[in-house]
């Protein structure tokens, strides 16, 4: 057999459930005539989408169907490039397309029911999964009853689940503590089916307070071999994809090549040909946990990756400068500033594409719908004058221009035509007379105009899109002095930008309307600085709060930590190094032991506490080789020893807690 045969041999053998949905899709592909054509599978992340998408594709493969498979991360904004990776399915009578992921390329689905798919080639099959249903339109329109089947996946039944349980070995006495906490959810169930008996023998493992995810990676992770491994996860947490370049990049002193391939053999990571993926349930949750256990790791982490997405976009080749953008306002996406400005809306996306002579009349009916004919007649100008400044935007789902923009490249001196033509320019050339005039050589940006009737002058995918490639122009751009942005709205847009670019004060009139004129001065102030600036005011906060681990397994993780105090090996491996109080030490066995010594010291600050410290030193510390002799040593009874020994237990326990629900900056 193949490596391919043996793969599918392996999917099929672990495959649970989903009856109907193979059945129906295996009628379709022996030419049953009244199997549908379309199979739109959706459901919430983790609940098994991609894992049914292989097996259909495995199916699909047997019976000799060709296969077109794409993942919707990747797709672009422009049909035409969707239209090119999908070629076969127009083409080939038979071929079988599956998209996953399809919630991120969500914004095709009009265009999808309205050009594409009607010109598939005969005996096609199309198969869409992703976490949004379809359309109400497409299931309830007559055309589609017979050739579209959607399906909402459901969790496991608890038959389900534990077969996969038994499949994976997982030890009898353990599948009810797991199915506990994953129920039917075929992520939670995969994860400790991948973790195995090895890594569910504590308790502390299923703790029915924990979140369910957070505990089953911990269990899945297990012990992370060395410090520049826990790294690596935490920059593949983060990073939108992680090739080893960009691990090399992000760490520069460690062997990038053995990293990248223990993140590739973890079982939520995806190889995509962008690099690794952590299936999105996996990194909301690893994101978070690192977030909240190691804050300062964590900023590290993404400062390092923010450096190197500002490198790229200043020397990647054009074609990836772009998904460079992307990927580093992906980083920064919480940020309050791209929260007033940008939509993260995927509703009538739109794509861009240069100006074409045929745009020119529907974007000058454009500007003096919204600014009127003196703005038009400058609109004609610039069109004249620099016909690649503009960006000309059409929705994805019609392909109906909707929008244009134009960013200007204006060198000095100022040619004295513009200046008298645009007041607008001319604003901006006056601008930097008086706040630092433009050397020869030099010339500014100005992102003169942003037009788009249906939402105009307000946050839309229009100013998200034309925002990301005047940022990466300027990062990349030399001899780049100013840039200036011009609002009609000079209050509310003034207030949005605030901190990221500085109210000239100019408000120059063309027709009707007055616009402010906003700047930076990239001679002042860097073009990597000021990005940083834009897409993250503030830094991490250290997080306090609820612990990912409850009080009943942090308890026990001390207690563990105690009785391998003299056990090197097995203090490295105890629970207690994962929690929160060690997340950021340097070197976390020492001094995870020096805070225990400490607080067990600092016990005997409490008058209840003098005891207590005296039982634990001569339990723990003194080499005692039981609990009798540890009484011996302090000259107590064995009954009055153990009273004395619970109750420092607790003590410590509750000092630990405090330090661990109010983070690192506690323990320093």
């Amino acid at each position: 057999m193949s490596v391919g045969e043996r793969l599918s041999s392996a999917r099929d053998r672990a495959f649970i459930g989903r009856d109907e949905q193979l059945e129906r899709f295996g009628q379709a592909l022996d030419g049953d005539p009244q199997a549908p054509f379309a199979f739109y599978v959706f459901g919430p992340g983790g609940i098994g989408k991609s894992t049914l998408l292989r097996r259909l594709a495995d199916n699909a493969r047997t019976a000799g169907r060709l296969l077109v498979e794409l993942d919707g991360r990747f797709v672009s904004r422009d049909p035409a490039d969707f239209e090119r990776g999908a070629g076969p399915f127009l083409d080939v009578p038979g071929t079988v397309l599956v998209v996953d992921s399809f919630e991120h390329c969500q914004w095709l689905e009009s265009w999808l029911w309205h050009h594409f798919l009607p010109r598939a080639a005969e005996s096609t099959l199309v198969v869409l999964a992703g976490r949004v249903a379809p359309q109400p339109q497409w299931t309830a329109d007559p055309a589609w009853t017979g050739l579209l089947h959607v399906t909402e996946l459901e969790p496991f039944s608890e038959e389900q689940a534990r077969r996969l349980l038994a499949l994976a070995r997982i030890r009898p006495e353990l599948r009810d503590r797991v199915l506990r906490f994953a129920g039917g959810n075929p992520l939670a169930l995969s994860l400790a089916a991948a973790a195995g008996s090895a890594g569910c023998g504590r308790e502390e493992i299923w703790a029915p307070s924990a979140d369910i995810l957070r505990t089953l990676l911990t269990g899945l992770i297990g012990e992370v071999p060395t410090a520049a491994h826990r790294r690596a996860l935490e920059v593949a947490a983060q990073a939108y994809s992680t090739s080893e370049e960009l691990l090399s990049s992000v760490l520069p002193d460690e062997d990038a090549h053995l990293l990248f391939s223990w993140l590739r053999d973890l079982p939520f990571m995806e190889s995509t040909h962008r690099g690794l993926h952590p299936h999105d349930a996996a990194r909301e949750t690893l994101a978070a946990d690192l977030r909240w256990r190691a804050p300062n790791a964590f900023a590290t982490v993404r400062q390092r990756l923010a450096d190197e997405y500002l490198r790229l976009l200043r020397e990647a080749p054009d074609e990836r400068v772009w998904t460079v953008t992307d990927e580093l306002f992906y980083l920064f996406r919480e940020a309050a500033i791209l929260a007033r400005i940008r939509t993260w809306s995927r509703e009538d996306e739109v794509h861009d594409r240069p100006l074409h002579p045929d745009d020119i009349d529907v974007m000058l009916r454009m500007a003096e719908e919204t600014e009127g004919a003196a703005s038009a007649e400058l609109v004609r100008y610039w069109t004249r004058r620099q016909p690649e400044a503009f960006s000309v935007y059409r929705l994805v789902s019609t392909g109906r221009v909707v929008a244009f923009t134009a960013r200007l490249a204006l060198p000095a001196p100022p040619d004295p035509e513009d200046v008298a033509t645009d007041p607008v320019v001319a604003a901006a050339w006056e601008h930097t007379e008086t706040a630092g005039p433009v050397r020869p050589g030099e010339h500014i940006g100005v992102s003169r105009f942003s037009i788009y009737p249906e939402r105009y002058q307000v946050p839309s995918r229009v100013i998200d899109l034309s925002s990301s490639r005047a940022q990466a122009e300027s990062a990349r751009a030399r001899g780049r002095a100013y840039g200036f942005a011009v609002f009609r709205d000079a209050e509310t847009w003034g207030e949005r930008v605030r901190g990221t670019l500085s109210d000239t004060g100019a408000r120059p009139r063309v027709g009707a309307h007055t616009y402010g004129v906003f700047s930076v001065d990239w001679r002042q102030e860097p073009v990597e600085t000021w990005l940083r600036r834009f897409i993250s005011a503030t830094e991490v906060p250290v997080r306090s709060g609820p612990s990912p681990i409850s009080r009943a397994a942090f308890d026990q993780s001390v207690r563990e930590a105690l009785t391998h105090w003299r056990d090197a090996a097995g203090f490295a491996a105890c629970a207690l190094m994962r929690t929160r109080l060690a997340a950021d030490f340097a070197d976390p066995v020492e001094e995870l032991r020096a805070l225990l010594r400490q607080s067990v010291d600092d016990l005997a600050g409490d008058p209840r506490g003098v005891k207590a410290r005296e039982a634990l030193t001569a339990g723990y510390f003194s080499g005692a080789p039981t609990q009798e002799a540890a009484a011996r040593r302090i000259s107590l009874p064995f009954g009055t020893y153990r009273r004395h020994l619970r109750q420092g237990l607790d003590l410590l326990c509750e000092a630990l807690w405090q330090r661990e629900l109010d983070g690192p900056a506690a323990t320093s």
